[in-house]
């Protein structure tokens, strides 16, 4: 079995498509990424290394129905979390947003995700990621002048994507190698 379950909500397909790109960079220590509408909760328990993956919707919201995605998404699966116990397991925390039309909320959706594992017993990995090199005004999904997991921006800084991949990557890999 693989090491490493890899899960996402997206709508438009951008999170989707990070998330095979960080399948491929994992390599054979991962599980093909599962679009979060299509999970159980007991898929999550069955990996102790989960990647997260959200992009952020309008003011700073988990892509659902409310934010008007066809599908249900992360909205829809946190609630489904509660009872649930993730001592033991270790998350990694990925998100997109767009910090030129939405620097009001760049990437805040990720807190959401942050919230919910923690408080599930959940150990974040890769947090504490650098805001320095980001233009926005605010994000939920900042503590202590650091993000909890890391954001791009698909939009406005494409051109950083790999390079930001593959250093947060190199900070998680140790945790499953």
């Amino acid at each position: 079995m693989a090491k490493v379950g890899i899960f996402f909500g997206t709508d438009t397909g951008r999170t989707r498509m990070i998330a095979k790109t960080i399948a491929k960079k994992i390599g054979p220590d991962t599980a093909k990424p599962v679009n979060i509408r299509t999970a159980i909760v007991e898929d999550l328990l069955d990996y102790d290394v989960l990647i997260l993956g959200t992009p952020t919707y309008g003011e700073g919201e988990l892509p659902g129905k409310s934010t008007g995605n066809q599908t249900e998404s992360w909205e829809e699966f946190i609630p489904k979390l509660n009872g649930h116990d993730f001592n033991g397991k270790k998350v990694a925390l990925y998100g997109l947003g767009n910090q030129k039309s939405y620097g009001k909320n760049f990437g805040s959706a990720v807190r959401y995700l942050y919230d919910a594992f923690t408080s599930c017993g959940a150990e974040i990995i890769g947090g504490a990621w650098d805001t320095g090199n980001y233009q926005f005004i605010y994000s939920k999904a900042v503590i202590d002048d650091k993000f909890v997991g890391l954001i791009l921006d698909e939009e406005t800084q494409k051109e950083l994507t790999d390079e930001r991949l593959d250093k947060w990557l190199e900070g998680i890999r140790p945790v499953w190698t």
